[in-house]
This record gives structure tokens, sequence and C-alpha cells, in this order.
């Protein structure tokens, strides 16, 4: 594995699988020609079972942030099969071999893939999404119809970290942490309750669930129209926004001000 900045962005050609993790969680899966990585290995036990099935050897683990449900699997999958763990360089990370700031082009040569390493603070200090063609890992910094607690950062670094995503092409896939979206969405009718978009996609992550199936990967596009987070210069969510603080102005202030209502819906 290669850090190369010069190179050119991947088309991603690799198959995603999400590997279901504690109550909510998805260890994303990825793989090409026998070889694998994973994104965000909080439990090892579904790593090694998936790998095993399909006979894979991991190559990688991407790691966006240091929470214990995102890397508590490291060192057991790093002890059994050597794997490079690309990780953030200010968060405290197990296994670390590549440390990572944003900006840099990584390459999984087993995947034949490169992912750009966008820095999105916000949910921690070091949070990194990574972006391969056009598949985005972003961990718990934005999710189906919604975004990830302020732990660690600011309203202002995750309304900008929010901001980069959202400048991604509309037909970006959009590969979160968590199956949030159902949660999401009932807050995001709440903030928007005349959005037709946000209620077909109630109706849809509906229909998505009661067949058992994830609602991700979700896109930029539909984030873009039913996120009440991505959605903070609309006069619907700046007007429910100064409705729970009138002192709420510019996409920062909306931005905090429908973060602190969510944390209490």
């Amino acid at each position: 594995m290669t850090t190369d900045p010069a190179s050119p962005a991947s088309s991603a050609a690799f198959d995603v699988r999400p590997l279901p993790a504690f109550r909510d969680n998805y260890i994303w899966l990825l793989s090409r020609d026998g070889c694998a990585a994973v994104v965000d290995p909080g439990d090892a036990a579904p790593v090694e079972a998936a790998l095993a099935e399909a006979g894979l050897c991991l190559v990688a683990i991407l790691v966006t942030h240091h929470h214990a449900d995102h890397q508590g699997g490291v060192e057991r999958l790093v002890a059994a099969h050597g794997a490079t763990v690309f990780g953030p360089a200010a968060e405290s990370i197990t296994g670390l071999s590549r440390p990572l700031r944003g900006g840099e082009r990584i390459e999984v040569d087993g995947l034949g893939a490169a992912f750009d390493v966008l820095s999105v603070p916000g949910h921690t200090r070091g949070h990194l999404a990574y972006l391969a063609g056009r598949r985005l890992f972003c961990g718990d910094t934005l999710f189906g119809a919604g975004c990830g607690r302020l732990f660690e950062g600011t309203p202002a670094q995750m309304a900008a970290s929010l901001g980069v995503l959202a400048g991604l092409p509309d037909d970006t896939e959009v590969y979160c942490a968590h199956e949030y979206t159902e949660m999401n969405l009932r807050f995001a009718a709440a903030v928007e309750p005349h959005n037709p978009a946000v209620r077909q996609r109630i109706a849809d992550a509906a229909a998505i669930r009661a067949r058992g199936e994830p609602t991700l990967p979700s896109t930029i596009g539909l984030e873009k129209a039913t996120n009440p987070f991505l959605r903070c210069a609309e006069p619907a969510v700046i007007a429910a926004a100064r409705q729970r603080d009138p002192s709420a102005a510019g996409a920062v202030g909306v931005f905090a001000a429908i973060r602190g209502w969510r944390n209490e819906f």
C-alpha cells in the first residue's frame, strides 16, 4: 500500500457489503479479487466470519475516528492478518500505521482503489472520511437524514464538515456507520413537516426496514433533499431553528439550534 497524492482517483470497482455489529452499527467490508478492507471495525468477530466465508485476505483497515464502536476490533484483526491501519493522526487509534490528517490520497493495492482522505471534524476533533470515486465512507459525521453529535468539535466545525460533504456530486453514495435513518427522519419531519421528499423517504425507509434491509447507502442528493443539517439555508429550516432559538443567525447559528433540538428530540 502506498500514499500517492499524484495518482488519479479510483473508479472504486470493488464490492461493498455491510456487516451489522452491536445494536445498530455497520462495518463496511470492501472486497475485490480475494482482497478485502474494512471500515470502522468496532468488533472483530463479524469481520472474521465474513472473511472466512468468502475466502478473503484482509489487507487494510480504515478508521474514521477513535470511538470504541469503530475501532474496538482493530487489535485482534491486526494480530491475525497484519493489515495496514489508516486513521486520524490527531486521535488515539489502535495499531495505527498510516496516520492521516486529510488531504491525502491513499491507495489500497489489493482493492485496486484510491481513497481521497477528507478532514471532517465535529463529532470528534480528528474525524476523517474516505472517498473512493463516488463512494463516501463517512463514519459518524453524516448519517441518513442526520449527523453525529458534537462530542469534541464545535458547531462551526461540523457545519463546515457537512458543507464539504454536501459539495460532493449528488450521485455520491453515502456509507455511514449506523442505522439511524428512520429515527432521524422523524426529526426531519418535525423540522420540515411540509417537505414532500421527507415524507416520501419516511415511506421508503419503512418499506426497506420491513424487508430487513439497510437503508444505506444513501446519496448526497437524497441527503440534500431530506437531511435538515444539510438544509440550514432553507427558509423552512431557518424558521424552525428560530422557533427554538430566536437569536439563531447564519448557517452556523441555524445548525447549532437544530443540533441542540435534535439532542433533546
